[in-house]
């Protein structure tokens, strides 16, 4: 039996050897791990926290001077936990590198549906898995490494944000092709962890938008809050939203969703202007680029309707961006050029479930 060591000392730069067989399981060391908690996970921010905002997720609407200096400070600091640069030069180059995130992003979704799991939580997920990928190329000769990638990045998300953590064993649902041994988790989870510095509490675009959204509208409802998290969750499904800041991501979703059609363009050109720390321009690009998605996503729903006429059209850019959520198939509305290929090689491997087994157990 071929034997896969996953090495996780934080100076390793090496996580997969290359003497595993396809057709062997993985065996993984299990000796000397290092445990850890959700509390040691929530202890690297260093943010002041005045007024009432949180981190990573949704802030109270705030005005007063307190709130705009700790936006301020967390602007600064946003850009620590953005993916780097390069890794969206190789996503938009790279057929391989864009249909393995548009697998790891599909069965997330599905999990956190299923797990019941908030929209930061998918952020969170898919905030570590790209800052991970954009230092470590998974390997194009083993298939089960993004979904160990997926898996982990998942678990690590949950322990920072859900209230009620399945076993990690647990999250593996929706029929994946290989199911994985806690202990092979873990190890992954602690090279990942190695990977960002332990850097897990992300400033995100859930932490701007009570700001925003009260700045512009002063006194959001529960329900304009909701429907700006799926706005932002939804970004996560293109990957070209890498490109933009945490904070622009969210005063974009703000402005769209507080203003919609010609007729309040001058409205929402007006409240553009009013947003402080955030560049302009930027925020106007991403605002253009959700409409551009609308779009792209309007074509995909309609095609889909004359199938399933109980499922309504979006009339409005905001809807159609909404809906998106609805569908947990990303192979459904296709999101870059490859998302066909993952499609037929989830249909070509749809019956083949590999249990990863641990050496000693």
């Amino acid at each position: 039996m071929a034997e896969e060591n996953l090495v996780c000392e934080e100076t390793s730069e090496s996580w997969i050897s290359d003497n595993y067989d396809e057709d062997d399981v993985v065996a993984v060391d299990a000796g000397g791990f290092l445990n850890y908690n959700n509390e040691t996970l929530r202890k690297d921010v260093s943010i002041s926290r005045n007024g009432s905002i949180p981190v990573m997720g949704f802030a109270s609407p705030v005005g007063d001077d307190a709130g705009d200096d700790c936006i301020g400070e967390m602007v600064e600091k946003e850009t620590d936990f953005k993916p780097g640069d390069d890794y969206l030069t190789r996503l938009r180059s790279g057929c391989f590198e864009l249909r393995l995130r548009n697998e790891a992003m599909d069965w997330i979704w599905k999990a956190c549906a299923h797990h019941n799991f908030g929209p930061l939580c998918i952020y969170l997920s898919m905030n570590y898995l790209d800052r991970f990928l954009t230092s470590s190329e998974l390997p194009k000769d083993k298939a089960w490494a993004v979904q160990l990638l997926a898996v982990s990045c998942l678990s690590l998300a949950a322990k920072m944000d859900e209230t009620f953590v399945p076993l990690s064993v647990d999250l593996q649902v929706g029929d994946p092709k290989f199911v994985f041994e806690a202990k092979a988790i873990k190890r992954m989870e602690l090279l990942v962890l190695n990977k960002l510095n332990w850097r897990m509490q992300v400033i995100t675009p859930f932490s701007f938008i009570g700001y925003f959204l009260g700045k512009i509208r002063h006194h959001p409802s529960q329900n304009c809050i909701h429907r700006s998290s799926q706005l932002i969750l939804n970004t996560t499904k293109e990957v070209e939203f890498l490109d933009f800041k945490a904070s622009e991501i969210s005063a974009a979703a703000a402005i769209a969703l507080s203003f919609s059609g010609e007729a309040e363009a001058v409205h929402a050109e007006k409240a553009l202007s009013s947003l402080i720390h955030v560049k302009q321009e930027r925020v106007a690009k991403c605002l253009k680029m959700m409409g551009d998605l609308s779009d792209r996503i309007s074509v995909g729903v309609a095609a889909l309707a004359p199938q399933n006429r109980s499922v309504p059209v979006p009339e409005s850019p905001i809807g159609v961006l909404e809906a998106i959520c609805l569908s947990f198939k990303s192979d459904e509305i296709t999101i870059g050029s490859c998302s066909s290929d993952s499609s037929a090689d989830n249909n070509s491997n749809s019956n083949k479930r590999r249990k990863i087994t641990l050496k000693g157990e």
